[in-house]
């Protein structure tokens, strides 16, 4: 072989040497970056849980439920304190008081239809019904919407007038009645003109100033009746003690007429 030929084998050996060792230099995993996984870096996509995308959905998740809870809790609270600021104020004892006054003049007015003799008694307690009833249920929606809670049962004075009249009939309870309708009715319009005047909250105001005319009729009413009743059971008790003197009226006692002299 000529020195010629044995340079140019030598120079084709070294060229493939060379590209296998350019090849081992170039192998995939020798491209991988060569700084070391850092699982605590917030900004390391191998690390799931401190994701920007995972960081930011559970913050607004938590703030979001936050938020929702205090304005739960800052509603429940203003609730309770709008009950117990009208639970003691003059407004709410007005309400309860209104509110039984009212349900006893429904069951007094029923008693006096059923026992009543007098045409007049027995409008009254007609009317007692219809005006008071109507009253009532809109006291009750004002009460509700306020958080005032009001009885609907009779007081004692309620109950013991109702005992009383229940055990009466005819003039007797015309008469028991209507009086008792005065005194309370003179109350009613006291009552229900101070609050139309002084009240503080402005629906119980407007409330016992609508009704305040409806309770003045009632008050006059119940006093013309009382004088009826009371006119009619003197009379009734008066004719039979009519007699005769020495002029000549009739006595009606002993059915018989004096002469009368000439």
């Amino acid at each position: 072989m000529t020195h010629s030929m044995k340079a140019l084998l030598g120079a084709v050996i070294f060229a493939a040497s060379m590209t296998s060792a350019s090849a081992q230099s170039t192998r995939p995993q020798d491209t991988r970056p060569s700084s070391p996984t850092n699982p605590s870096n917030p900004t390391n996509p191998s690390n799931p849980q401190a994701s920007p995308q995972d960081t930011r959905g559970t913050g607004a998740g938590d703030m979001r439920g936050t938020a929702a809870g205090s304005g739960s809790t800052q509603s429940n609270t203003a609730n309770r304190s709008k009950g117990d600021s009208m639970g003691s104020s003059a407004d709410s004892q007005f309400i309860m008081k209104a509110a039984q006054g009212g349900t006893a003049e429904v069951e007094l007015g029923k008693l006096a239809q059923e026992r009543g003799s007098s045409d007049a008694v027995k409008q009254f307690g007609q009317r007692m019904v219809d005006d008071h009833g109507k009253a009532n249920e809109e006291l009750m929606r004002i009460a509700q919407s306020k958080g005032v809670t009001v009885s609907t049962s009779l007081d004692s004075k309620a109950q013991s007038m109702k005992d009383k009249l229940s055990k009466l009939n005819g003039a007797a309870f015309d008469k028991a009645y209507m009086s008792d309708m005065v005194k309370d009715h003179r109350t009613d319009v006291a009552e229900f003109q101070k609050e139309a005047n002084s009240g503080r909250d402005a629906e119980v105001k407007a409330f016992a100033a609508k009704t305040l005319p409806t309770l003045q009729e009632h008050l006059r009413m119940a006093e013309e009746a009382n004088n009826t009743v009371k006119g009619s059971n003197s009379g009734s008790s008066m004719s039979g003690h009519s007699g005769t003197d020495s002029t000549g009226r009739n006595d009606s006692t002993s059915g018989k007429s004096s002469p009368t002299k000439k």
